[in-house]
C-alpha cells in the first residue's frame, strides 16, 4: 500500500492545520490507519489511529483534546485536525497502514508514508 502524507508547513503557534493521508494500492476493504510523528533528536510517537471497518478511533493520551482524527472512504483519506498548535508540535509527520485494527504502536504497522513537516513558530 502506497501512503501520501500532505497538509504540513509553517504556522504560528495557536494555529490549526488538517493533514492528509491517501492511500492507494488497497487490496482489502478494511483496514486501520495511524498518524505518528517525530520531532528531531526524539523518537517516534504515537497520535491516534482509526479502523475503516467501523470509524473507531483511538488517541494517545498525550494526544487526546487537540488532535481530531477522521475518515473519508470513498476517498481513501484519513485526516488529521491539530488545534491550538504549539511549538513542540514541530515534527515530521507520518500515516501508516495495517489490514487490521487499530493500533498505537508502530511495529504494528506495515506501510508508511513519506511523511510531512510541521513546523510551529512566531
Amino acid at each position: 500500500v502506497h501512503l501520501v502524507e500532505s497538509g504540513g508547513g509553517l504556522v504560528q503557534p495557536g494555529g490549526s492545520l488538517k493533514l492528509s493521508c491517501v492511500a492507494s494500492g488497497l487490496t482489502q476493504a478494511y483496514y486501520a490507519i495511524g498518524w505518528f510523528r517525530q520531532a528531531p533528536g526524539k523518537e517516534r510517537e504515537a497520535i491516534s489511529c482509526i479502523s475503516t471497518y467501523d470509524g473507531s478511533t483511538d488517541y494517545a493520551d498525550s494526544m487526546k483534546g487537540r488532535f481530531t482524527i477522521s475518515r473519508d472512504n470513498a476517498q481513501n483519506t484519513v485526516y488529521l485536525q491539530i488545534d491550538s498548535l504549539k511549538p513542540e508540535d514541530t515534527a515530521v509527520y507520518y500515516c501508516a497502514y495495517v489490514p487490521q485494527a487499530c493500533g498505537l504502536f508502530d511495529a504494528w504497522y506495515d506501510d508508511w508514508g513519506q511523511g510531512t513537516q510541521v513546523t510551529v513558530s512566531s
